[in-house]
């Protein structure tokens, strides 16, 4: 090859290198790529249980594309699952960030998912929003202080909050009589010490006895002091907010030690959302009293998907032949949400703009509203949260439970179903 030829040659190569990558980078700019983090399997799996059909669904809603500001993008979302460890969390979220260049975070479900998601997100400059933990917990468990301003730029969350909770409670309680002593057990955790905080004050300013034996630690076996003290105590409502396998330990060893039978509300939280939680306690489990941030008899539809409340329920049952459950609507609310924001950015590939995007978000989702401009504190969204009671299902039912709505305080359009009954009698 002559020097001529090897210097037209090497032009030609430079001209098709620079051309493909100006194509490649072209592709990779009408692709918005988004990250969703979720724990699939693990002690907290019942949260992300059904998060594949409801993936599934947004998937086949986007197959054709978004239309944003006259454009066209094509959408990857980037499932992840945490495997119920917070450690994990932080880095499936560095990965995304770095290494799969995410345009939106979204995270779902407990403290022990969302903080480490969202603090790697504030780090790095990425938008996240997410849904399914008590937003105090999320705002003050990760360093924001009372009457201070907000410290994040890049993390929103919306959702129920000790407000909700108070509101539900309250409603929910007054339904049976009762001594109004509460015993409760909130863990040494980002929600535990959230509700300790919050709530367990504004339900002592309601004429409700708190008995509190203190944190406990999660993964405890043995509950005996603490159904000690509620049995001299003579507590007739019980209330925590823990993981699955130490509630379950726990309510064996109550019933094993005779503190159920004084027992006239259980009122539980983080467990007891799931009817696999309930099914494993047996006759345990019924008249277990729950609260719902979504139910199949919520009025709203998803504007992604289109479908209701009570079609992605059906869908689900049908497709899984499992029975749905209360994460198909929060999980299908983010996706809904977060998609309105990439619509409403002004820029959907600067993450600036989609952070002010989420900001002053205000949209109906699955969940219903979802509005970052009229929060309690800046980053925040309320949500409802709605009593709940798991009963024997009805004859010719393909499942042994019913979930049903009984006090609708904090969303009276959720139509109540059923009268509460009391744990006992």
């Amino acid at each position: 090859m002559s020097r001529r030829q090897f210097i037209a040659t090497s032009i030609a190569g430079g001209a098709a290198l620079t051309l493909g990558g100006r194509s490649a980078f072209a592709q990779a700019g009408d692709t918005l790529k988004v990250g969703f983090v979720s724990p699939r399997t693990g002690p907290l799996a019942g949260f992300g249980q059904t998060d594949g059909y409801v993936l599934d669904l947004a998937r086949k809603a986007l197959a054709g594309g978004l239309d944003i500001g006259g454009k066209k993008y094509s959408v990857e979302i980037l499932d992840q699952d945490t495997q119920s460890d917070p450690s994990r969390a932080g880095q499936l979220a560095k990965d995304l960030i770095n290494n799969q260049a995410i345009d939106l975070m979204l995270a779902v479900s407990t403290p022990e998912v969302i903080n480490p998601v969202a603090d790697a997100c504030e780090a790095a400059g990425v938008p996240c929003l997410s849904t399914v933990m008590p937003w105090e917990a999320w705002y003050f468990g990760r360093g924001a202080k009372p009457g201070a301003p907000s410290p994040f730029k890049w993390t929103y969350h919306f959702g129920f909050g000790v407000g909700e909770f108070f509101k539900t409670y309250i409603s929910q309680w007054n339904l049976i009589e009762t001594n109004k002593k509460v015993g409760v057990m909130y863990p040494n955790d980002a929600d535990g010490n959230a509700i300790r905080a919050h709530l367990a004050p504004l339900l002592a300013k309601q004429g409700f006895t708190i008995v509190d034996p203190g944190a406990y630690e999660t993964g405890t076996t043995d509950y005996s002091s603490q159904i000690a003290l509620f049995k001299q105590e003579g507590v007739e409502i019980f209330n925590s907010f823990p993981i699955p396998p130490d509630f379950a330990a726990f309510w064996r060893q109550a019933a094993q030690q005779g503190l159920i039978k004084q027992i006239k509300i259980c009122q539980v939280a983080k467990t007891g959302l799931f009817p696999s939680d309930i099914e494993a306690l047996g006759d345990l489990g019924m008249k277990i009293s729950s609260a719902a941030y979504w139910h199949k008899a919520f009025p709203y539809k998803s504007p992604l998907t289109g479908v209701s409340g009570a079609e992605l329920a059906d869908g689900y049952e049908a497709a899984s032949g499992k029975q749905w459950t209360q994460q198909l609507g929060a999980s299908m609310s983010l996706l809904d949400a977060g998609f309105e924001a990439l619509k409403a950015s002004s820029d959907t590939k600067d993450k600036a703009a989609v952070a002010k995007a989420l900001s002053t978000l205000k949209t109906e989702t699955m969940i219903g509203k979802v509005d970052f401009t009229s929060g309690p504190v800046a980053n925040v969204s309320p949500g409802p949260i709605i009593g709940t009671q798991w009963v024997a299902a009805k004859e010719g039912s393909k499942f042994p439970l019913d979930y049903v709505v009984t006090e609708n305080a904090t969303d009276p359009k959720v139509p109540v179903e059923a009268k509460l009954l009391p744990y006992n009698g």
